[in-house]
């Protein structure tokens, strides 16, 4: 199993996936997480989060708070749980068999693990960017639009897909053309297209799983930039193998280590530049990883 392979409940349904629900407005009629907006409050938090894939622990203990309308990157050698992590937080681990969760991981003060939340309405609210840009074989505009319609939100589709494309710099490129298909874009206006359709249903949060790593430097720029304005509007959690991308786009920084054990979590300039642990600053400056 690969992270790449793995797509959200609001996307395609694949052989091993559902399709999602149309029309469910909320999480349960017993989960509320529309909250009032705070800018610098928590918004995500998890206690004593463990994951295991059978006897296999993936993540351990992980105690974290992640602020709202900020950007976290995530950082680690491979194998440390980064993407484990990630796919807690929308419940995407629920679509792997072996998967057992341990601990809290709260959205807005509510343990998305209780029994009255839907993982589907929770993914609603908390979107998901993947690794290699995964546009639907459809035209530009159906791409965006998708997640609207499955959920039921047919007024004024046309202007929430134009909002969504200028939210991801992608509106003037593609403003003559979006009837064509998805697929005919670049690599990296194709990731765009993928994080208008993960924003078009208005999240409260963007997860990105290393969603530059497939793009040249110049799609990459482009993307980091969207990154930050995003941050304006929404929560963004970025997992990230390039450590020079996480010290430029994030304000804060979780280093994850062999494990599944996060080992600190601070501010990135603290992280980058005096870190609390000796194996944080190891791994930073390249001794090992």
């Amino acid at each position: 199993m690969t992270n790449e392979q793995m797509t959200p409940s609001e996307t395609e349904p694949t052989d091993n996936q559902t399709a999602p629900t149309p029309g469910t407005d909320g999480l349960a009629d017993t989960a509320d997480f529309d909250g009032e907006t705070m800018t610098d409050r928590t918004l995500l938090e998890a206690r004593d989060l463990s994951v295991y894939y059978g006897e296999e622990q993936a993540l351990s203990d992980v105690d974290i708070e992640i602020p709202e309308k900020q950007v976290t990157a995530v950082i680690g050698p491979s194998g440390c749980g980064k993407s484990t992590f990630l796919r807690c937080i929308n419940r995407m681990n629920d679509l792997v068999d072996s998967a057992r969760v341990e601990g809290e991981l709260r959205f807005d003060g509510k343990n998305v693990y209780d029994d009255d939340v839907d993982p589907v309405a929770l993914r609603r609210k908390i979107g998901m960017v993947f690794q290699s840009p995964n546009p639907f074989p459809k035209s530009i505009r159906d791409n965006v639009a998708y997640g609207l319609k499955v959920q039921g939100k047919k007024d004024n589709v046309d202007e929430k897909v134009h909002t969504a494309l200028k939210r991801a710099a992608l509106l003037d490129e593609v403003e003559d053309q979006l009837d064509s298909s998805g697929l005919d874009l670049s690599g990296g206006q194709q990731q765009r297209l993928c994080i208008a359709r993960a924003i078009a249903p208005d999240p409260d949060v963007i997860l990105m799983d290393e969603p530059a790593s497939a793009l040249d430097p110049v799609a990459t720029s482009k993307i980091e930039d969207l990154i930050e304005d995003l941050a304006e509007e929404y929560t963004v959690v970025i997992v990230t193998h390039n450590m020079q991308q996480a010290a430029r786009i994030s304000d804060k920084t979780a280093v994850f280590l062999t494990g599944g054990e996060l080992v600190e979590f601070d501010d990135t300039n603290k992280i980058f530049e005096n870190p609390e642990h000796d194996r944080v600053e190891d791994y930073i400056t390249g001794k090992f990883g």
